[in-house]
C-alpha cells in the first residue's frame, strides 16, 4: 500500500482537521455507492480508509510514523469498529452518501384502492361529479389509530430504543461491518403496544366504508384512471394512507358513437327527402339541430356540426358532430305507389322487373 500521507494527499505534519478534511473529501469521491462498476475505485476508497484509520489515531499516528505500515497494529485494518465506526463519528450513524442508517422508518403508509365509476354518455362527454365507495382501512377512533387502548400510550419498544431499527455487526474480510434493518420487534414504529385497543387489536385502523366524490372531467372516456390521493387505505397506527384509483367505464349510447373527440351519427332518411332535398331535424347532446339534406343527397354524405362533440380532454375546444346520411329504400310499397314508381322509372327510362303474379307471388303476400 503507498504511503498513507500520500494516499491522503497532505503533509506529515497535518493537523487532526486536515486529515479529516482530506479524508472526506476521497471518501466521497471514491465511495462505492457513488462508482457502482469501479473495481479500482472501491479498491482506493478501502485504502483511504485504513490510511485515515490509522492517522486518525494519535497513538496508531505515532506508531506508524516510526515503524510504518508493517508496526504494531491490533485487530482489523480498520480498527476495532470498522468503517460504521467511522461514519458513526463524524456523520453521526450515517453515511454522507445515503448507506447509512437511518432514523426510525415509522409506520408504513397504507395500499393503493381501486374502484370503478360507471359513466353515461353524456356525463363523460361533459364531465360530472361521480359518487364512488369503497371499502378501506380508516383510523380506529376507540384509540386515535395509536393502537393502545383508551387510557393507554405505546411504549417505547425496549429492542431498538425507539430508533425502529437495529444494528448487526458481522465480520469480513476487511473487518466488522455494521448493517441496519428494522427492528423485530416493534416492526420499525420503534414503539411498542402493551395493552392493544380492543376495537381494532392494536392496528389503530379498522376496516368500513367510504364515500367519496370523484370529480370526472369533460372528454374522458372509458379506460381512463382517475388518482384521488390520500383516499386509498389508512397505514397502521397511524400511518399516510395510499391513494384510491378510479377506473373509467361508459355506457355506450343509441345515437352517437364517439371517434377520438368526434361523435358520429347515422341520420336515415327516406329516399324522397334524399332526392328533392329536406330539413331534417336532429337531436344533439347540445340539443335540437336541423340538417340540411341538399337534393340528391346520397348514401354516406357527411355533414359536419363544428364544435359539437366531445371537449379536448387535454386542451380547449372540442371535436365536431358528424352526421352520416343513409337513404332508406323504400319497402311494403302499396299498388298505387308501384306504380306511381314504375311510371318515374319509365319516365328516367329505368327498366324493372315485372310485377309478380300467380299463386307463389299470392302466397309471399300472404305472409308478408
Amino acid at each position: 500500500m503507498a504511503d498513507y500521507y500520500e494516499l491522503l494527499g497532505v503533509s506529515r505534519d497535518a493537523s487532526a482537521d486536515d486529515i479529516k478534511r482530506a479524508y472526506r473529501r476521497l471518501a466521497r469521491q471514491l465511495h462505492p455507492d457513488a462508482n457502482p462498476d469501479d473495481p479500482a475505485a472501491e479498491a482506493r476508497f478501502k485504502e483511504v480508509a485504513v490510511a485515515y484509520e490509522t492517522l486518525s489515531d494519535p497513538q496508531r499516528r505515532q506508531q506508524y510514523d516510526m515503524f510504518g505500515e508493517a508496526g504494531p497494529q491490533a485487530g482489523s485494518p480498520f480498527g476495532g469498529g470498522g468503517l460504521g465506526d467511522i461514519f458513526d463519528m463524524f456523520f453521526n450513524g450515517s453515511s454522507p452518501f445515503g448507506g447509512g442508517a437511518p432514523g426510525p422508518t415509522g409506520p408504513p403508509r397504507g395500499a393503493d384502492l381501486e374502484a370503478v365509476v360507471d359513466l353515461a354518455f353524456a356525463d363523460a362527454v361533459f364531465g360530472v361529479e361521480a359518487p364512488v365507495s369503497v371499502r378501506t382501512a380508516v383510523p380506529c377512533d376507540d384509540c386515535e389509530a395509536t393502537g393502545a387502548a383508551p387510557g393507554t400510550t405505546p411504549a417505547t419498544c425496549p429492542e431498538c430504543n425507539g430508533a425502529g431499527q437495529v444494528r448487526r455487526v458481522r465480520q469480513s474480510i476487511l473487518g466488522q461491518m455494521v448493517t441496519a434493518g428494522p427492528c423485530n420487534r416493534c416492526g420499525g414504529f420503534g414503539t411498542v403496544v402493551p395493552t392493544p385497543c380492543p376495537a381494532c387489536r392494536g392496528e389503530g385502523r379498522i376496516v368500513d366504508e367510504r364515500a367519496y366524490t370523484v370529480d370526472v372531467p369533460a372528454g374522458i372516456d372509458t379506460g381512463a384512471t382517475l388518482r384521488l390521493s390520500g383516499r386509498g387505505a389508512v397505514g397502521p397506527r397511524g400511518g399516510a394512507a395510499g391513494d384510491l384509483y378510479v377506473h373509467v367505464r361508459v355506457a355506450p349510447d343509441e345515437r352517437f358513437s364517439r371517434h377520438g373527440d368526434d361523435l358520429v351519427h347515422e341520420l336515415h332518411v327516406p329516399v324522397t327527402q334524399a332526392a328533392l332535398g329536406a330539413h331534417v331535424p336532429l337531436e344533439t347532446l347540445d340539443g335540437d339541430e336541423v340538417i340540411a339534406i341538399e337534393p340528391g343527397t346520397q348514401t354516406g354524405k357527411v355533414v359536419r356540426l363544428r364544435q359539437r362533440g366531445v371537449p379536448h380532454l387535454q386542451g380547449r375546444g372540442r371535436g365536431d358532430l358528424l352526421v352520416q346520411v343513409v337513404v332508406d329504400t323504400p319497402t311494403d310499397l302499396t299498388d298505387e305507389e308501384v306504380g306511381l314508381l314504375s311510371r318515374f322509372a319509365e319516365l328516367r327510362g329505368h327498366e324493372i322487373a315485372p310485377p309478380e303474379h300467380g299463386f307463389m307471388s299470392k302466397l309471399r303476400s300472404a305472409f308478408k
